[in-house]
């Protein structure tokens, strides 16, 4: 099993000018806990996570630190700081280190790096640019729909299937894409994520019973109370918005 059985497709991203307003309420709507910041070409410059804007909130509100701690750093980690805990675009308070996989990458060894790197997610790019994300939920997912043993690899009539059902969501706004994740094993459609309404949650199981060779499929999907922004708000879809 690899990056790309697993993964969540169409991940949410934002540009590097977006707001951190935006971000925090994207964040909160779509129920993830980073998005990675992409340039024009698809290509990750960074992320933000729920901790990076969480930092802030720590900060003392004017901004300085303890002076024995300043005699020790010097005034470079203050200005810092600073930029971190004021800024208001993602390029000043993402996290440029960030490690990727590619679609191929197995999926055990992703659990491997996310335990040494102590981090939740891991962005998936395809070359430069990205095509998806796993996270620690998308490695759970897989536990609960395979074999303990997530070495198994997926077949190729599942990994076709996956891909097939996938297609008919694809430009679909009620989908909601980036917060979904499927699954196929056996034939069998795991799909997995939030939609705003019973008749979303109905047209998400069209979609991959009408797919020819899903036998069954099993609706783990939560109902999200939180209107979804989608990509026509202020801020969202255009050039420097969350795309």
């Amino acid at each position: 099993m690899r990056a790309k059985d697993i993964m969540t497709t169409h991940p949410k991203t934002v540009a590097p000018d977006s707001l951190v307003h935006e971000i925090t309420e994207c964040l909160l709507k779509k129920h993830i806990s980073a998005v990675p910041v992409i340039d024009g070409n698809g290509r990750v410059l960074g992320i933000v996570s729920e901790g990076d804007i969480i930092h802030r909130v720590a900060a003392t509100s004017d901004g300085h630190r303890a002076w024995w701690s300043r005699l020790f750093d010097g005034s470079g980690k203050d200005a810092a700081e600073f930029i971190k805990t004021h800024a208001i675009h993602a390029r000043d308070i993402m996290t440029r280190e960030v490690i990727t996989v590619t679609e191929d990458t197995p999926a055990e060894e992703i659990v491997r790096i996310l335990e040494k790197r102590r981090i939740k997610r891991v962005p998936v790019l395809r070359g430069e640019r990205l095509v998806g994300i796993v996270s620690r939920a998308d490695l759970l997912r897989v536990v609960l729909a395979s074999s303990p043993d997530m070495g198994v690899p997926i077949s190729a009539n599942d990994r076709e299937l996956r891909e097939k059902v996938m297609a008919n969501l694809e430009g679909q706004d009620w989908a909601r894409v980036s917060q979904l994740n499927i699954v196929v094993t056996d034939g069998v459609a795991q799909i997995w994520g939030f939609v705003g309404s019973d008749t979303e949650r109905n047209a998400l199981r069209v979609a991959a019973e009408t797919v020819p060779g899903i036998r069954e499929v099993e609706d783990h999907l939560n109902f999200s109370p939180i209107p979804w922004a989608g990509s026509r708000g202020r801020g969202f879809g255009g050039a420097g918005g969350i795309v």
